[in-house]
């Protein structure tokens, strides 16, 4: 497989979104006061497993962002091999609405990553990731910061791999999803 990075306007959300986010949620961290709070975070099962998809659980997808924010300082980065559609990124950057970004004019945001599941695994969300930094870079931005939730593991083992640190865990930041912890990760460029 043959795999290149193009970078699209906010246009093809409609495209982009065609690639699920949906993935299986079997495990999750644990956040909370494990041995006092001195032992950082637990791993435990889901029963029973579920799928979580944020395209449909928040009721729209990517097609209907550009309504929600002013996307002028944003991005796509999408993965092909030939016209095929493996995955892609959305990032974004100097938007005062999106709160991640603390206001501050020098970070990026990466909104969504996703890969179609017939080409997870693959090194596809890597080179993706990569081409993400390489965007924040030619933008002087001197870091990336990334949402995620305890119950995204792999996603979170995907972040560390990428080199990104833990920055803050929020027990609270979902008040209809009690279960779900928000983690926000950072890494420079």
């Amino acid at each position: 497989m043959s795999v290149e990075i193009v970078h699209e306007p906010i246009s093809v959300l409609g495209e982009y979104g065609m690639i699920s986010s949906a993935y299986t949620v079997d495990q999750r961290y644990v956040v909370g006061p494990i041995e006092g709070g001195l032992a950082g975070l637990d791993l435990e099962p889901v029963e029973p497993p579920f799928v979580k998809n944020y395209d449909r659980d928040n009721g729209h997808g990517p097609e209907g962002w550009h309504e929600q924010w002013d996307m002028a300082h944003w991005g796509v980065l999408s993965a092909f091999d030939d016209s095929t559609r493996l995955g892609g990124a959305l990032i974004g950057w100097d938007t005062p609405q999106i709160d991640i970004l603390d206001g501050r004019a020098d970070l990026a945001v990466l909104w969504d990553i996703r890969v179609g599941s017939n080409y997870r695994s693959q090194g596809i969300g890597s080179a993706i990731f990569r081409s993400v930094l390489d965007w924040a870079r030619e933008r002087n931005l001197i870091a990336v910061k990334i949402e995620t939730q305890n119950i995204n593991v792999p996603a979170c083992r995907f972040y560390a791999r990428q080199g990104c640190r833990l920055t803050a865990i929020n027990p609270f930041a979902y008040p209809d999803l009690p279960e779900e912890a928000q983690f926000i990760w950072m890494i420079d460029t």
